[in-house]
């Protein structure tokens, strides 16, 4: 098992605070989408509360994913072909859509249980499966290859070979 230096964790601390800083972009994607599909589109029971929170995770998923790839992890993105971003993009909306099995029954029991609207119930829901996205993204879809230095490393060494320098 590989053993986290100091180094490591406030780099994936780091990461961490940024996907859950601009996870909010996603978050506020998928409650203006849920809110319009609840009040507008749809009605009922399935309407309301399983198609509309399936069609604002999905316009949240593109939102999320365009701000992983550009703002969290692009130290690990840099000069990747489209094509490759492509391939990204359909397995990062596999594991986001697999969460999204998770999402649901959450919405619903916080629903069944306190009988808030489905927006703050989602919200929740939302905040639950916050930690297995960031981790599936992490390990997962946009994962250091090996032998690889990221984009904080190089900036760390540079800034202590400049103190030493000095």
């Amino acid at each position: 098992m590989k053993k986290l230096s100091g180094n490591s964790l406030k780099n994936g601390t780091l990461r961490l605070a940024k996907h859950s800083l601009f996870s909010l972009g996603g978050t506020l994607t998928d409650t203006l989408v849920l809110w319009l599909c609840s009040t507008f589109l749809f009605s009922g029971y399935w309407g309301e509360n399983v198609l509309s929170p399936f069609i604002s995770f999905e316009c949240a998923n593109v939102v999320n994913f365009f701000l992983s790839s550009k703002v969290v992890f692009r130290d690990r993105n840099k000069d990747v072909p489209h094509k490759v971003l492509l391939k990204k993009f359909l397995a990062y909306n596999l594991t986001y859509t697999s969460t999204f099995f998770l999402i649901l029954p959450l919405l619903l029991f916080f629903q069944m249980w306190s009988h808030w609207d489905v927006v703050i119930c989602n919200l929740l829901a939302l905040c639950v499966t916050g930690f297995v996205n960031f981790f599936m993204n992490d390990k997962l879809i946009f994962r250091a290859k090996v032998g690889e230095t990221s984009m904080e490393e190089l900036v760390q060494k540079r800034a202590m070979k400049a103190e030493k320098e000095l």
